[in-house]
């Protein structure tokens, strides 16, 4: 038996099980990535708190400690390299990064490997032990740092080597000797309060973001739109075409066949009763305005149109007593002599190549068919028909 709400609406209990279903899981999926972060962060602030290395873990190397010096970190697979070219390095930061980008094992284009061996990270400088000698980097005399962002290469600069070098590691041990290398060298300046401090407003930033678990949905908060595919974007865009169509018809011509007032007028009506038609009324003559300063040109047209009484359908065409309408029928190529003084003629519009046609601003023109229309006035909106 289908569960249904308080309603009795079975599709309003599907909607609330499948929103909170997906709510849900995209809470787990951020909280988990919260999670990950926030052990991170944690691990490094107790590490940058309590690690301080040892001298025990000195010993057995191949090198002397010098007095006060300690051990943070040793490493046997890594590979000395060296710059082709010169470079400058920017200045050595305490700068945690909780979140090191993923890095690949390859090596970065004009560096290249000189040696391997033995690599010490002490509170005082790095060292490489490799098969050809040993290579010293002390934090005193360092004046450029650099990781690289996508390779697992570390470059130093110090004040007594013209050719700038650094070690390249295997990539999972490049965020551990990165952030010991930060702590070493905070340890020699003495700054570690500041990268203690910075993990700590790392901390609460991250605190402040944590994702907030989902308010529970219930069926009587489901909507009818929930039942169209797309929801509420498919009842606005229903909404935006059914106001954009009405506007569109509005602006174009009448759906009207041409010549289907005559096919209506030649077909009788069907009438059961033969009924005897009314005495027809004598025409009443419509007696034109008075002439307007005349626009058309000096020759008047060939044709003469004799006026006929105005229609009683017009289509919304102005008044006038030629029978121009927007009903239907020819398109009007030749006009009559006198359409300027019913109708408001468009500047040189004797000289227009086409069909009557009306403007957008109202005003009548001789240019349908043509390429540009009514360009000079607003542009073309619908044809006159005789």
């Amino acid at each position: 038996m289908a569960m249904t709400d308080s309603t009795g609406s079975t599709w309003r209990y599907r909607w609330a099980h499948r929103q909170n279903d997906r709510r849900q899981r995209t809470f787990r999926l951020a909280d988990e990535a919260w999670r990950h972060r926030d052990d991170e962060l944690r691990r490094l602030r107790t590490l940058a708190g309590s690690f301080h290395g040892s001298v025990e873990a000195g010993a057995g190397l191949p090198m002397e400690l010098a007095p006060g010096e300690v051990v943070f970190w040793t490493l046997p697979a890594a590979q000395l390299v060296e710059v082709r070219h010169t470079a400058v390095l920017p200045a050595p930061e305490l700068t945690v990064d909780p979140e090191p980008p993923v890095v690949r094992p390859r090596r970065p284009e004009g560096v290249k490997v000189v040696d391997a061996g033995l690599a010490v990270l002490t509170n005082r400088r790095l060292v490489l032990l490799g098969g050809r000698g040993r290579r010293d980097w002390t934090y005193g005399r360092m004046t450029g740092l650099s990781h690289d962002p996508g390779a697992p290469v570390t470059l130093i600069q110090v004040l007594d080597r013209r050719r700038t070098s650094g070690l390249l590691l295997p990539t999972g041990a490049v965020a551990d000797f990165r952030f010991k290398l930060t702590l070493a060298f905070a340890d020699a300046i003495e700054q570690r309060a500041a990268v203690v401090a910075q993990l700590d407003e790392l901390i609460a930033e991250h605190e402040a973001v944590r994702p907030a678990r989902p308010a529970v949905l219930t069926p009587a908060q489901a909507r009818v739109s929930a039942l169209l595919p797309g929801g509420r974007r498919t009842v606005a865009v229903g909404a935006a075409l059914a106001l954009i169509v009405p506007a569109m018809l509005f602006e174009s011509d009448p759906p009207v066949r041409p010549g289907s007032d005559v096919a209506s007028a030649a077909t009788p009506a069907a009438t059961a009763t033969a009924t005897p038609a009314p005495p027809i009324a004598p025409a009443v003559q419509v007696k034109p305005k008075p002439q307007r300063t005349p626009t058309a040109p000096t020759t008047t047209p060939s044709r003469k149109t004799t006026p006929q009484p105005a229609a009683e359908r017009r289509c919304g065409a102005p008044a006038n007593p030629y029978g121009y309408d927007f009903c239907g029928g020819q398109r009007i190529r030749k006009p009559a002599a006198g359409i300027c003084d019913w109708f408001e003629c468009a500047p040189g519009f004797w000289s227009g190549r086409g069909w009557l046609v009306q403007c957008r601003d109202g005003a009548v023109s001789l240019t349908g068919g043509q390429r540009e229309s009514c360009a000079a006035n607003q542009g073309y909106r619908r044809t006159f028909w005789t």
